[in-house]
């Protein structure tokens, strides 16, 4: 029942909040001040109810570090797109035709963090770290990464390759930087740097939502498997490439960090969570 609860809340809130910023998108600066109310709404209503329903600190958003790992995983999520962008361009199917919309770059700033931290609380605060209890690490890895890819399978122009990829390089890749840090922080800034880099300043469509206005504006074209089609360079190989890499590595940090979960081993969730805060 705590498991419905701890749903439903964060569910309304993300929800209230998404329709409020699609309410409001042709104007930059409300959308900026809804997206950033909804994720300080968003954070408050996780930790009470999780709080409240589980009986313990809620260690996985402690207010101790968060700037740091924020900013870490902002880079992160900025260093990877770029080099995904990079690499498209390298073979020609990126091109910048000029600046585009510093106004709409803005916008996205609101409405991308409070997509960011909506998902993240959703599938690694709730759904992964909840499954690991019972089936370990890795099992709820692969679990919580393919509902993930499966739920962008209703977004506009998704794909059944798009899909696949978001599942490998978000949702496998999220999960492993949770179970590293066991910190929300530092997945919320990968996932909120990826997507901005993603429209905010290239331009690009994001997981098949169509185009964006970000400061860039740019265009791909070429092989789908190259520049990911009208899903977006989310589809591409180079992104599900890069995304598997840091997910291995972000394994073998949280397996040298004594991270792991083995299966059946619930007590062990939070007492790791009590030692990396």
């Amino acid at each position: 029942m705590k498991l419905v609860w701890q749903i439903l809340a964060v569910v309304l809130v993300g929800a209230v909040g998404g329709q409020a910023a699609t309410a409001v998108q042709d104007d930059p600066w409300l959308s900026l001040l809804v997206g950033s109310l909804t994720v300080v709404l968003l954070v408050l209503v996780y930790r009470w109810v999780v709080g409240r329903t589980e009986r313990r600190p809620v260690t996985e958003l402690a207010r101790e570090g968060a700037p740091g790992s924020l900013l870490r995983g902002l880079v992160i999520g900025v260093a990877m797109f770029g080099s995904v962008i990079a690499n498209i361009s390298f073979l020609g199917d990126y091109k910048v035709h000029g600046f585009g919309s510093a106004t709409g770059a803005i916008g996205l700033v609101g409405f991308m963090a409070g997509a960011a931290v909506t998902e993240e609380l959703m599938f690694r605060g709730l759904l992964f770290r909840l499954v690991e209890r019972g089936l370990g690490t890795y099992l709820a890895l692969a679990l919580s990464g393919t509902v993930f890819g499966a739920s962008h399978l209703l977004n506009k122009d998704a794909t059944l390759l798009g899909g696949v990829a978001i599942a490998i390089e978000a949702g496998g890749m999220l999960a492993a930087a949770y179970a590293a840090t066991r910190s929300l922080w530092l997945p919320i800034g990968l996932h909120f740097g990826w997507n901005f880099a993603e429209s905010g300043i290239f331009g690009t469509e994001v997981s098949g939502n169509g185009e964006t206005h970000g400061l860039l504006d740019a265009s791909t074209s070429g092989a789908k498997l190259i520049t990911g089609g009208e899903f977006g360079p989310e589809a591409s190989v180079y992104a599900t490439l890069f995304g598997a890499l840091l997910t291995v590595v972000f394994l073998w940090l949280a397996r040298r960090r004594g991270h792991i979960v083995p299966r059946q081993r619930a007590e062990r969730v939070d007492a790791l969570a009590t030692l990396a805060r």
